[in-house]
């Protein structure tokens, strides 16, 4: 699952290589269409083969990765047409993810949305750099994902929010209001601390479509 993150010494070691890769593809420092060689990515991530291979099987699931016959895996390629398909669904279930965290969220669940809140407003101020940005707006997707307390509607997120970072890693240097669009995430923050659900949906939607419209501009 991807809900409240244990110590990294709680994970086993199979989930710890998991997420490692995963943030690798999603974040694009794994290339699109670039080699995935198992044995590399042991080593550079200090995991035993073992580990690395459960981790490949998932990523490949949740189609960050390819294995083609006689030709080896490959990260996937990042195709724009997805985007379409991506904004289908992130337009009917970001807005529910959000109305439920807003009803759900316990104390620990608000505590968190409460500090991803002041790091929004310190990295408008402190210009971050693209990359700690993605890393920002990522972490506030899936700590909305844990609040709705929906095993289910959290992985199913998860997985479409890492297909749609990719995209927008891949336009990022059209894209100069990306600190703007990070920092969107202030109010719906706020809302669903507030427990307002209806105005917690309503973010969502905007969110969702702003991002869709912002890359289709940059194209």
């Amino acid at each position: 699952m991807n809900g409240p993150q244990p110590p990294a010494e709680e994970l086993s070691l199979a989930e710890q290589a998991y997420r490692a890769i995963r943030d690798r593809l999603v974040l694009l420092d794994i290339r699109p269409g670039a080699p995935i060689n198992e044995e590399q990515l042991s080593q550079s991530l200090g995991f035993g083969r073992t580990p690395v291979r459960e981790a490949l099987k998932r990523l490949q699931y949740e189609r960050l990765i390819a294995t083609f016959p006689r030709r080896g895996t490959f990260a996937t390629e990042v195709n724009i047409t997805d985007l379409a398909h991506l904004s289908e669904v992130r337009r009917e279930l970001e807005p529910m993810a959000a109305a439920q965290a807003a009803r759900r969220a316990t104390a620990g669940d608000r505590d968190r949305l409460t500090d991803l809140q002041r790091q929004l407003e310190s990295a408008s101020d402190q210009g971050r750099s693209p990359d700690d940005l993605m890393r920002l707006d990522l972490a506030v997707h899936r700590a909305i994902y844990a609040a709705t307390h929906n095993p289910y509607l959290e992985d199913t997120l998860v997985r479409y929010d890492n297909l749609a970072t990719r995209v927008w890693c891949l336009f990022v240097d059209r894209l100069p209001g990306m600190a703007g669009h990070v920092g969107e995430h202030g109010p719906l923050l706020r809302t669903i601390t507030a427990g307002d659900a209806d105005k917690a949906a309503e973010l969502a939607r905007s969110h969702v479509e702003g991002f869709e419209r912002a890359i289709r501009e940059a194209l």
